[in-house]
């Protein structure tokens, strides 16, 4: 394990929308969690990620408490959210992108240097275009510099929200090979996903939530192999690809 949730209840202004959440996620797993619109599944990132603090509950990553841990302190932690929106600066190069990732480095400039050299040796597209200005690049390209931003910080534990979200399936299939690569790589993965097919496909987890709350959890192939799964999002038939053709 090492992350975990128990019992957490959280959500905006008034309303709740975690309503006493159980959730584990596995060392070295791509955990996929899915489920209808308002289940709660983007609230489940953010209450890691520390932008929402829980009302109840308790949230531990490995040994450490990290339930009302502000995000700059979860992020010190070693957990990194890649967000659903667009978080390119399109007027700055790839390579001036890819550096704000290590502005918490930035007093340690080799080591600036040795990880930007580790992000261009895992993501070519950081080393091939890192002169080029951001806003040239295609949605599926611009994920991927996200990503290789996001490991700046050699983090633990990386949160994709919606990694698909506004793809063309060519760009799907590159941005899930890199989710792969990224595990690949040594980094726990936990992702939101609407596109069911893609993301269990992809994933080794998987969490369905319904209401605040998740209704199963077991390996991707078994939640694949469910039939009420197939019935809801899968039109019936159960097909495990990792991406599309």
């Amino acid at each position: 394990m090492i992350l975990a949730l128990e019992e957490v209840v959280c959500g905006y202004g008034g309303g709740d929308v975690l309503q006493g959440l159980d959730l584990v996620v596995e060392r070295g797993s791509i955990t996929c969690i899915v489920g209808p619109n308002g289940a709660g599944k983007s609230t489940v990132l953010r209450a890691v990620s520390g932008i929402l603090r829980p009302r109840l509950g308790r949230i531990q990553l490995e040994d450490t408490d990290i339930t009302h841990a502000r995000p700059h302190e979860v992020l010190s932690l070693g957990i990194v959210q890649v967000p659903q929106s667009n978080g390119i600066f399109p007027q700055m190069t790839v390579r001036e992108n890819v550096l704000m990732g290590g502005y918490p480095l930035r007093r340690d400039r080799e080591l600036l240097k040795r990880r930007y050299a580790e992000v261009s040796e895992l993501f070519p597209i950081v080393r091939e275009r890192g002169p080029e200005r951001a806003g040239n690049l295609s949605g599926g390209q611009r994920r991927m510099i996200e990503f290789a931003r996001s490991l700046m910080v050699n983090p633990k534990l990386v949160l994709l929200d919606e990694p698909s979200l506004g793809l063309d399936p060519k760009s799907l299939k590159a941005v899930f090979d890199n989710v792969a690569l990224m595990n690949e790589a040594g980094k726990t993965i936990l992702l939101v996903e609407q596109n069911v097919r893609i993301g269990l496909g992809a994933a080794t987890h998987a969490v369905v939530m319904e209401s605040g709350r998740v209704r199963l959890y077991g390996t991707s192939r078994e939640i694949l192999d469910h039939p009420e799964i197939a019935e809801l999002y899968l039109g019936g038939h159960v097909a495990r690809d990792a991406a599309p053709a």
